[in-house]
């Protein structure tokens, strides 16, 4: 039963008392009595007032500072991930400890604790006589007060060795204020409190602190299904927690349990029999190691990319260094974004076609449109310093301020941004644009936001297989580097570029030249699923997150991560533009032909960069959108060629984004889509884009002004031509050109021909039978994705 301290109040006199029983112990042994160590000599020149007045202003601060615990991250289904910390400590209630526990610690530490007040001049004695008999220190001197206060000192003084040493001197001066600190916790807090705090500070071994931590590290066990065999052992820990480590010295544990055991049975805790048949029994250890950081967890470089992340956000601390010792220390829980199912998948995926020692590296981003919620992050390489076994710190898949990786160029996935800024601009789908082997582009007739280029350069693109005149959709789905050189031509670098940076992407300004286009800039697959689940959520960008939000130790939110989105691009185009990526995952793109194509609608886009170092595929559904990335790097992470090598044991004559990122992509997003919603794309508006390929309507036999109404919402613009034979009524519709069933462009001039009411005169031509629309059905044929820096001869591939 607690009870509080009857000298709580310390008046005068209760000053004098506890000086009295300082100066009783000090006279009776004389010399240094069981770890007091207060001499009599030590008082006798400190005259009573001053140690009075001294005694009167106990400092009563360490109280104060929090024990640091151990931080948890946990999915995005509440299931642990991982847990960081500086010391493994999970705080607890005295009430969550069991019983025969705080009988065994206050059996072997401390007898009396509940009976005397910060000093135990009987215990004290007891202790000093024993050990003395014993030749050794078989029972503590110290009160728990007094361990408590010691075990306090050194927790705060953290990584300072100064102030450590000072908390563990053996020195009168550090007895001496650790009595005082005693003094000042006994009059402010109760027993329980007292025994509360030292079961939560002390260290157990083994890097177990505080008594939750110990018995779930040494027996799989929480603090308050202890056992008597469990509990003897864990309060045998605290006198050395090195040399009765059980997990290296299983002799000197199991003598120093009985030693505790032997005590309880001494002071009546527990009976003969049990503290016999306890003391024959095995130490009954069921070890579970903690992991502490990244390494070897469920999305180790997610892991990594949500700390980095977590240690720039300035509301978790004023300072790096506030922050990082908050999430270390803290006691935090971590609601992250990581879907475990998505991990796995993109871990396989990755792993299956890159192995670690590759000279290349394999990395796999996912990313949900319209929250920006990161659900996975993959590598080839797994963390750690062993570069034999291909381990590495450096995270690929993220920005390099989160990961310290430069990046890679992203190829033809750029292209994207070319074609949302033509058709942001109302350059018609269906514009048609000749694109021969190559083409040679004066550097100047590029428009910047700050007016041409100044230069004098010619830019000279290739395709590295096909040629022929293209559309919007025809030249995108086949990649032709010559079709969105023009193509960029017309819409200017300004838009394009400010595309990208609105959609997260860094564009330097030295990457703001021709080649754009063809994917120049280093970027990462993260920064790239983000943009891509833009077009996903309709032109909505949204911030890629790892988190979305924090408890702190207990249990009150400390930080909400709601979803930071802007719009960036209209719906419209954004719709536009998956209409037209879409045809990459349909019969006749690269990823139908490859086996990427979903039992879902989607769509994507496939990149290769110059000497095929790296090549992407990107795709998305209307829910969660993926970047695949292989980039050719030695050990160092040096950029090199794919081509000639062996990547995940297949040999790799010429590398394209399609057959060999593509194959990541198609792997794990196979693996998940039955995890997905089965959601259609928004087909664009047809009123809203000018060229998209639809069907013209037919209003044969409507009246013109009906027609007219019917085209205008087919996105047409319609037009009324001259009167025909027909044996139609007179005022209606005989027939149009484009004719109807036509595959035109929206914002094609469509003629109504009107009936004159009289039926066409035998051997007369019809007015308009011949007359028909230019079709602009997308063409077929070869194409490549490959871009170029430099000179941007472009080699790309599918």
């Amino acid at each position: 039963m607690a009870r509080r301290n009857p000298h709580r109040d310390l008046t005068a006199g209760g000053v004098v008392s506890h000086l009295g029983v300082m100066l009783a112990v000090s006279a009776l042994v004389g010399l240094l009595v069981a770890g007091i160590a207060i001499p009599f000599a030590a008082l006798a020149g400190v005259g009573a007032r001053t140690t009075a007045d001294s005694l009167k202003n106990l400092p009563a601060d360490l109280e104060t500072a929090p024990l640091a615990q151990r931080t948890k991250i946990l999915d995005v289904h509440g299931k642990r991930l991982a847990t960081w910390y500086d010391q493994n400590r999970v705080n607890v209630r005295l009430d969550d400890v069991a019983l025969i526990m705080r009988k065994a610690i206050v059996s072997i530490e401390d007898y009396r604790f509940y009976e005397h007040g910060a000093l135990d001049i009987k215990g004290t004695l007891r202790a000093f006589i024993t050990n003395q008999a014993s030749s050794g220190v078989v029972q503590g001197g110290s009160s728990i007060t007094q361990q408590m206060v010691k075990q306090t000192l050194i927790n705060q003084a953290g990584n300072n060795k100064k102030k450590i040493a000072a908390a563990q001197a053996d020195t009168y001066e550090r007895k001496w204020n650790e009595l005082r600190y005693a003094i000042a916790f006994e009059r402010k807090h109760s027993k329980d409190w007292i025994l509360e705090r030292y079961l939560n500070v002390a260290y157990f071994g083994d890097g177990a602190y505080g008594i939750e931590a110990a018995a779930r590290h040494y027996f799989s066990v929480p603090a308050k299904k202890l056992t008597l065999r469990q509990a003897a052992l864990l309060a045998g820990l605290v006198k050395n927690p090195t040399k009765y480590d059980p997990t290296d010295n299983p002799g000197e544990a199991r003598a120093r349990r009985n030693v505790v055991l032997e005590r309880m049975r001494e002071l009546g805790v527990i009976t003969d029999q049990r503290a016999a048949q306890m003391s024959r029994a095995g130490l009954g250890l069921r070890t579970t190691p903690s992991r502490n950081g990244c390494v070897d967890v469920t999305g180790e470089f997610f892991c990594d990319y949500l700390r980095e992340y977590l240690l720039a956000d300035p509301q978790l601390g004023r300072t790096v260094k506030d922050r990082r010792r908050l999430l270390f220390a803290g006691g935090l829980t971590i609601k992250t974004t990581l879907d475990p199912a998505m991990q796995k998948a993109a871990d396989t995926a990755v792993r299956d076609h890159v192995n670690p020692t590759d000279q290349a590296i394999g990395g796999l981003a996912m990313v949900e449109p319209g929250t920006g919620e990161v659900r996975a992050l993959a590598q080839s390489r797994p963390m750690g310093a062993d570069r034999a076994k291909g381990q590495t710190y450096l995270n690929y898949v993220v920005p390099r301020e989160y990961g310290d990786s430069g990046g890679f160029p992203a190829g033809s996935t750029f292209k994207a941004f070319v074609l949302a800024a033509a058709i942001k601009q109302g350059i018609p789908l269906s514009t048609r644009i000749n694109a021969p082997q190559e083409v040679f582009l004066p550097n100047s007739s590029f428009e910047t936001c700050d007016g041409p280029l100044r230069s004098t350069d010619t830019w000279s693109p290739q395709n590295s297989t096909g040629t022929g005149t293209y559309d919007l959709y025809s030249g995108t789905r086949d990649s032709v580097n010559t079709f969105f050189a023009q193509l960029e031509q017309r819409t200017g670098l300004c838009d394009p570029v400010t595309i990208a940076k609105d959609m997260g992407i860094q564009v330097p300004d030295n990457d703001i030249v021709p080649p754009f286009t063809l994917g120049v800039t280093n970027t990462n697959p993260l920064t790239m699923a983000g943009a891509y689940a833009t077009f996903a959520a309709r032109g909505q960008f949204c911030e890629p997150r790892p988190v979305d939000q924090i408890l702190d130790a207990d249990g009150k939110v400390l930080a909400d991560y709601a979803p930071r989105c802007s719009q960036v691009l209209p719906t419209a185009v954004a719709d536009a533009v998956n209409d037209v990526l879409r045809g990459v995952q349909e019969p006749g793109g690269f990823g139908y032909q490859n086996g990427l194509a979903l039992n879902q609608p989607s769509a994507g886009k496939t990149g290769t960069i110059n000497d095929n170092k790296a090549v992407w595929f990107l795709g998305y559904t209307p829910n969660l959108a993926a970047a695949a990335m292989i980039a050719g790097a030695n050990s160092l992470g040096h950029p090199i060629t794919l081509n000639g090598q062996y990547v995940g044991g297949q040999y790799i004559a010429r590398a394209f984004g399609s057959t060999q990122a593509g194959p990541i992509w198609g792997q794990a997003m196979h693996a998940i889509e039955g995890m997905l919603p089965d959601v259609n794309f928004v087909r664009p508006d047809p009123t809203a884009i000018t060229g998209q390929i639809v069907d013209v309507p037919d209003v044969t036999g409507s009246l013109a002004a009906d027609a007219a109404d019917e085209l205008r919402n087919a996105g047409f613009v319609p037009n009324v031509g001259r009167y025909v034979d027909s044996r139609l009524p007179k005022g209606q519709v005989a027939y149009t050109s484009p004719v109807a069933g036509a595959r035109v462009g929206t914002g094609t001039l469509v003629t109504m021909f009107i009936s004159d009411g009289t039926p066409k005169k035998s051997g007369s031509s019809g007015g308009g039978s011949s007359a028909t629309g230019t079709s602009s059905t997308p063409t077929t044929g070869p194409g490549n994705n490959g871009n170029g820096k430099g000179n941007g001869n472009g080699r790309g591939g599918r």
